[in-house]
């Protein structure tokens, strides 16, 4: 065989490859859509898409598998909690500022809260907002906020890493993470903790996800931090130091971070009760609930790392639901699902764009939940959760696990089944077709 032909026969097969690779992924791939008959009702706030996942946000209602409602005027929205009057709060992210930017050039980009009313006069329509200027779009957003029953609404500002209580547009309360963690001379300036998360335990303590140090701390209003669930028990941080270093050396060079087998840029805690909390795993790939040992450190007792034949992308929220199932927004899969005790699916839509969180209503974000044991079923394997922490989360193939990481941040359209052997073939199909081409031009 000539080089002319065999630059043509592998151009044909790398294309075979490729095409065969997409068609067999596209008809073996489960349904994201389940549903059993029942009516539910599903508030979601969408970080959206695009450049730097910082477009077509949006706040939106689901009923059932249909959506019955949207308000999409922000790049992007966070953590979203209907209200008692049937308005809905949203963390909020937004550029194009004219007024207002205090230090910051116009146009500036504002981060804060949103109340928006899904019954307004010509659709839903945002009422009311709090909100301050950041100096980037990226990483400065305030992610979840909460009302308090004193009328102070409680924030996640991760722009100063703070947690930052306000009423009436002033700020009544605040709780710095410098307190904790060694601070850099600007966290304006770099991405440093990514405190994503507050929940209200009660009236004096607040359950906060420092999502860089791989960590949760209950913090008390006037005490400060009172219990770290995972705290550094020593070992490697590099789980802390991949992506920019954000975190900051102490006097003696080290950072403090958790224990990545045991949460790994973590979403969204949900605590379940004293001695419990159930959290979005997000970088293992898996929900899992943690229960305090009689030494006093947190372990997994339950583990969730498939649903519905698909293996869990990168899941934000983890709710533990009244009658018991769990809720939860698989992010880079584009899907929200709700699965029983057993790890059966019972229902399941799937989202236009990047989910990052949603809650179930009538009952809203809740505090406090069912525990599900160690030993239960876990997922769909039917396999038992050891009482001690398990093996390193994972099993991926290194360099084609971060080309996943990489093409879903880069383009969050990728299909939600095309995975590391998708990716696999789908490269050395495209090997064969360049060098197929290569082949074919030097042929004489």
């Amino acid at each position: 065989m000539d080089r002319r032909a065999r630059g043509l026969a592998l151009v044909g097969l790398g294309v075979l490859v490729i095409v065969g690779t997409l068609a067999v992924g596209a008809v073996t791939a489960p349904d994201r859509s389940v549903t059993d008959g029942d009516g539910r009702q599903t508030l979601v706030g969408s970080q959206g898409g695009g450049t730097g996942w910082h477009d077509y946000g949006s706040v939106y209602l689901v009923d059932s598998d249909a959506t019955a409602w949207r308000e999409d005027s922000a790049d992007s929205y966070f953590d979203v909690t209907m209200l008692p009057n049937g308005s809905v709060m949203a963390g909020f992210m937004h550029s194009g500022y004219e007024d207002g930017c205090g230090p910051y050039e116009t146009p500036c980009t504002k981060t804060g809260f949103r109340i928006v009313d899904p019954d307004a006069d010509g659709g839903p329509r945002v009422v009311s907002e709090h909100a301050f200027p950041v100096r980037s779009e990226g990483n400065s957003e305030v992610h979840d906020v909460e009302r308090l029953p004193s009328g102070e609404y409680l924030m996640t500002d991760m722009d100063a890493e703070r947690l930052v209580a306000v009423r009436g547009g002033e700020v009544t309360w605040e709780w710095r993470a410098s307190e904790l963690y060694t601070a850099p001379e600007d966290p304006t300036r770099r991405d440093w903790l990514h405190i994503n998360d507050v929940d209200v335990i009660n009236e004096s303590h607040y359950l906060v996800s420092v999502r860089n140090a791989n960590q949760l701390v209950v913090v008390e209003r006037g005490a400060g931090a009172v219990e770290v669930i995972n705290a550094d028990r020593g070992g490697s941080d590099d789980s802390c130091l991949v992506r920019g270093e954000q975190l900051v050396p102490d006097a003696d060079g080290d950072v403090r971070c958790g224990d990545p087998d045991v949460l790994n840029h973590q979403h969204n805690p949900q605590w379940l009760g004293d001695g419990a909390v159930l959290v979005a795993d997000s970088d293992n790939d898996r929900v899992v609930e943690l229960h305090r040992t009689e030494s006093g450190e947190w372990e997994p007792a339950w583990t969730l790392e498939r649903a519905g034949g698909i293996q869990l992308d990168w899941p934000r929220d983890a709710d533990r639901l009244a009658n018991g199932n769990t809720l939860v927004t698989d992010t880079l899969n584009t899907r929200i699902f709700e699965i029983d005790r057993n790890g059966t699916v019972v229902w399941s839509t799937k989202t236009p764009r990047i989910p990052y969180e949603a809650e179930r209503l009538p009952e809203g974000e809740r505090v406090g939940g069912q525990r599900y044991s160690a030993g239960e079923p876990t997922g769909e394997t039917g396999g038992e959760t050891p009482t001690a922490t398990p093996e390193t989360p994972g099993g991926d193939v290194p360099v084609l696990s971060l080309g996943m990481t990489v093409l879903r941040a880069a383009v969050p359209s990728t299909p939600f089944w095309f995975g590391e052997a998708h990716l696999g073939f789908s490269l050395v199909g495209l090997v064969l077709v360049v060098g197929g081409g290569i082949d074919r031009w030097r042929a004489p």
